[in-house]
C-alpha cells in the first residue's frame, strides 16, 4: 500500500508530539509558565495589569519554586495562590490548590511587586487543606494530582485584588520543554522529514 506525503508527514508528526510529551512527562524538575492578564480571567475583566508566573515542580524533590512579576493593577493585591484543576485545560475555574488565603509572603497592598518563594510539597502547609482532603487526606496523593494538574494545562496561577476579589490577573501554567528534549525533537523532525522526502 502506497502512502501519500501528506499522511506520512501526519504521522510523522504525530511521533514527535508524542515523544515530546514523553520527555516532558520524564522530566524531574518541570518548569511551568504563564502570562497573567485580565482577559484570561473568569469573567474576563478590562484590567490594565500585566504579570508573568513560573514555577518550577519536581515531585521527586517534593520541590516548587514559585515565582511572579506583576505590575499596572487596578486595586491592590489580597491574595495570590494557585487553582487546580480545571475541568477543560486553559479554561474555567478551579478551587485554590496551594496555601490560603495567598502564598507565604506574597507580597500584599500593592499594585506591583515581585515574589519568588520556594515550597516544600511534602508539607500539608503547603497545600490547601480542602485540596488535600480532595485527595483522599494525603499529602503524597495531593503533590501527584498537582503536577498532573500541571502537566494537563489544567491549573493556573491567580493574582485577586480589592478591586477584582476573584482575581485581577490570571494565566494558566503550560509547560516549557527542557532544551535537550528541544534539540531531540527537532532531530526526530529533521529525521522524519528527510524519510519522508525520499519516499
Amino acid at each position: 500500500m502506497h502512502l501519500s506525503r501528506q499522511t506520512l508527514l501526519v504521522s510523522a508528526m504525530g511521533t514527535v508530539t508524542m515523544w515530546f510529551f514523553a520527555a516532558v512527562a520524564s522530566a524531574a524538575n518541570i518548569t511551568y509558565v504563564a502570562n497573567l492578564d485580565g482577559p484570561s480571567e473568569s469573567p474576563p475583566n478590562g484590567s490594565p495589569g500585566t504579570g508573568f508566573a513560573q514555577v518550577d515542580y519536581d515531585l521527586a524533590a517534593h520541590s516548587m519554586r514559585v515565582q511572579v512579576t506583576f505590575s499596572g493593577l487596578v486595586g491592590t493585591t489580597t491574595a495570590s495562590h494557585i487553582h487546580a484543576p480545571t475541568a477543560t485545560a486553559g479554561t474555567g475555574t478551579a478551587g485554590v490548590a496551594t496555601q490560603t488565603p495567598t502564598f507565604s509572603n506574597f507580597p500584599l497592598g500593592v499594585t506591583s511587586g515581585s515574589y519568588d518563594m520556594t515550597f516544600d510539597t511534602s508539607q500539608a502547609s503547603t497545600w490547601n487543606a480542602a485540596y488535600v482532603t480532595l485527595n483522599g487526606g494525603s499529602v503524597p496523593a495531593t503533590e501527584t494530582a498537582f503536577a498532573q494538574a500541571l502537566a494537563d494545562g489544567k491549573a493556573y496561577l491567580n493574582v485577586h485584588s480589592s478591586v477584582f476579589t476573584g482575581g485581577e490577573i490570571r494565566g494558566f501554567l503550560l509547560a516549557v520543554p527542557e532544551p535537550a528534549s528541544l534539540a531531540l525533537i527537532a532531530a526526530t523532525g529533521a529525521i522524519c522529514l528527510t524519510r519522508i522526502r525520499r519516499t
